[in-house]
């Protein structure tokens, strides 16, 4: 099935029109190591010419994907909750985060996760927090800017710029995977609807657009339709009236 973009390019031709610019990002989650699908997810940051902030998970981080992250331009790190574990019981959605431990125990965590992916990436290592399922206990929010986080980062349009006091929220709009259908990639028309929806609100004053629009992925499960479709969406992005954004930017 080829996608048909073309209610996407009407859109973005309206963005031009109008001298509107696009924030974009770029999110990954998952990354614990290296191997043919880090290759292939870096090597189209390098061809579209964006950056991807890697989510990576803490307690499994290993010293060759610092390694490789230090030795590529299209790569920064991220802080990915600490084990990608879920605490939450059965039959509630998955979260390691959530409401279902002591809030001092899930700080500790967040903690020794920064503390760990300091170590190992350094200065490629952004101040950004990005819970595993995107979700996270508005208690543990409220003390992620204490212990060294400068960012929030979980899924669909934010509601206000900060998520805490000197904590932004950057969020992530946009994936392609289908979770609850095999991991195959999600109807094509149905993504390039909703993001034509996302950006028409943005266009019109309805949503903020000073937060920057986030494609989020995962490259450990993607099979060739969701590189397919990744690929044209980023081709048809970076050839718009986009500014491209990283989270070792102002936010």
């Amino acid at each position: 099935m080829t996608p048909d973009w073309t209610p996407f390019d009407r859109e973005l031709a309206q963005w031009a029109s109008t001298g509107l610019t696009l924030p974009l990002w770029w999110r990954d989650d998952d990354a614990t190591t290296t191997g043919a699908a880090l290759d292939r997810l870096t090597g189209m940051a390098e061809v579209h010419g964006i950056r991807v902030h890697l989510a990576v998970i803490p307690k499994t981080a290993t010293q060759g994907l610092a390694a490789y992250v230090s030795g590529s331009n299209h790569l920064i790190a991220a802080v990915h909750g600490w084990a990608h574990r879920n605490h939450a019981p059965s039959g509630e959605k998955k979260a390691e985060f959530g409401g279902h431990r002591r809030v001092a125990e899930m700080e500790q965590e967040v903690a020794d996760g920064l503390d760990k992916l300091t170590g190992l990436f350094g200065a490629r290592l952004s101040r950004m927090f990005v819970p595993p399922w995107n979700r996270i206990s508005p208690q543990v929010v409220t003390g992620l800017q204490g212990l060294g986080l400068a960012s929030l980062s979980t899924f669909t349009p934010r509601r206000a710029p900060l998520a805490a006091p000197g904590l932004a929220q950057i969020n992530t709009h946009l994936d392609p995977v289908n979770w609850r259908a095999g991991r195959e990639l999600v109807d094509p028309d149905s993504l390039i609807a909703g993001l034509v929806c996302q950006l028409k609100d943005r266009r019109l004053g309805r949503a903020d657009n000073d937060e920057p629009y986030g494609i989020l992925t995962h490259h450990l499960v993607h099979n060739e339709a969701i590189w397919g479709f990744t690929d044209a969406l980023l081709s048809r992005l970076m050839a718009g009236p986009v500014r491209v954004w990283t989270a070792l930017d102002p936010a």
